[in-house]
């Protein structure tokens, strides 16, 4: 019975002799008998592989299948290619105990390894600035602590630590602070208590407060080495009348968590509306007053107000020989973040006593949406010093932070400035 083949008849006495396929096609058709295929157009066409015994001309996989299916095709041969490599060297090579020499093997701890590194982000990019300006000493400390607990309360994302303190009457409180904050809000969230965001940061606030009463009385009787000698400690020997402010803001994948005690502050930057995060502590804020009051004390003013006179906040971490008018409770916010958030600015009342938050804002954001693409971290060489804990991971929030900082001294700022710059937008 006569047939076709490519279009030429082939009588009924005509056979075609066996060919012996080339080493080239015997491999083509057998990886095809391994991974068998089709490919469905939105027409409902069909092209499957030839057979290997055929001899049908294949046509052109253009004709039949789209340019996106046929990149989809191409990976799921790929995929196919690497799970039966797998399937072979697990069944075949592997011997039943690993060794060192089956290490390479481990396929699948090594792909949700990758996955965890996919997944989990980096710290947001940051940029801190701490001068002395125009005043004798420098006073303030900033603290910059990326992913600083190993037992984050979501394994996709670390929590991140930012924080300024601002001192009076010497700077070794706020280092005090700079220095021991961040491994007590550590061990607050490890204690497994469950507690809220806002307990926890009490306590933290409260353990600070007994930890720098402690280590100051220990220094001064020579119990503790105080770590370095500062302008008290050659002049007086006591340092009840020391302390500092304390703005930390803890960086979550979806939340801010601030807590202010004192007068430095908090500014988020969402959808270029300046949004503070915490409040002032005055000690002539109505409830400030009314709470001073109400404990026996007194606010005087004496170039502003001042509680009995002396100091120009309410709160603050230290000064045991204000106490109970001055305390240490912090007031806590809790925000949840969005897509629309740009930055978050934390910075001693040298800043905000001379540039509103819009301000701030406004510089911030004109900085970071001019510096692209990112760039890295600024040479140790740069003209500006930034302390250890505290270097710029990126010149964008770098300039916005010396930017505000020469404002403030540009405005006659009279205090010790020290801005930290947080990039939350996200995709960066």
């Amino acid at each position: 019975m006569a047939g076709m083949c490519c279009g030429v008849n082939i009588g009924e006495a005509e056979t075609a002799a066996p060919v012996e396929p080339s080493s080239k096609s015997s491999r083509r058709r057998r990886l095809l008998d391994i991974h068998q295929f089709k490919f469905t157009t939105t027409d409902k066409a069909v092209a499957t592989p030839m057979e290997s015994g055929g001899t049908r001309k294949r046509q052109k996989m253009e004709e039949v299948v789209p340019a996106s299916s046929l990149r989809d095709c191409a990976d799921g041969v790929h995929s196919c290619e690497v799970k039966e490599i797998e399937k072979r060297l697990i069944d075949d090579d592997v011997p039943e105990e690993k060794g060192p020499e089956t290490k390479s093997f481990d396929l699948k701890a090594s792909t949700s390894e990758t996955q965890l590194d996919v997944v989990v982000p980096e710290c947001p990019k940051y940029g801190m600035t701490s001068v002395c300006g125009r005043r004798r000493d420098m006073e303030d400390a900033v603290a910059i602590r990326p992913s600083f607990s190993d037992r984050s309360f979501n394994l996709r994302g670390g929590i991140h630590l930012f924080g300024v303190y601002d001192g009076h009457g010497c700077s070794h409180v706020a280092t005090r602070c700079k220095d021991r904050m961040h491994e007590i809000v550590r061990n607050e969230i490890g204690s497994g208590r469950g507690a809220s965001w806002e307990q926890m940061m009490s306590e933290s606030f409260s353990k600070m407060d007994k930890d720098v009463i402690e280590w100051s009385t220990a220094s001064e009787t020579g119990d503790e080495d105080p770590g370095s000698v500062c302008r008290c400690e050659l002049k007086t020997p006591q340092t009840e009348a020391v302390g500092s402010t304390a703005v930390v803001a803890i960086v979550t994948p979806d939340k801010i968590i601030v807590s202010n005690c004192g007068d430095s502050r908090a500014v988020l930057c969402r959808k270029g509306v300046a949004i503070p995060l915490s409040v002032d502590h005055k000690p002539d804020r109505p409830d400030e007053l009314k709470r001073i009051n109400e404990s026996g004390g007194r606010v005087i003013y004496w170039d502003g107000a001042r509680v009995l006179g002396v100091l120009a906040m309410s709160r603050a971490i230290g000064d045991n020989y204000l106490k109970p008018y001055v305390i240490s409770e912090p007031e806590v916010t809790v925000t949840e973040r969005t897509a629309e958030d740009e930055c978050l600015i934390l910075a001693s009342d040298g800043l905000w006593d001379v540039v509103s938050n819009e301000t701030a804002c406004g510089v911030a954001l004109k900085c970071l949406q001019s510096c692209k693409p990112r760039s890295p971290p600024r040479s140790p060489g740069s003209d500006i010093t930034f302390t250890a804990e505290g270097e710029s991971s990126d010149k964008a929030c770098s300039d916005a932070s010396i930017l505000l900082t020469k404002l403030a001294l540009a405005r006659h700022s009279a205090d010790n400035v020290s801005v930290v710059v947080v990039d939350l937008r996200s995709g960066q």
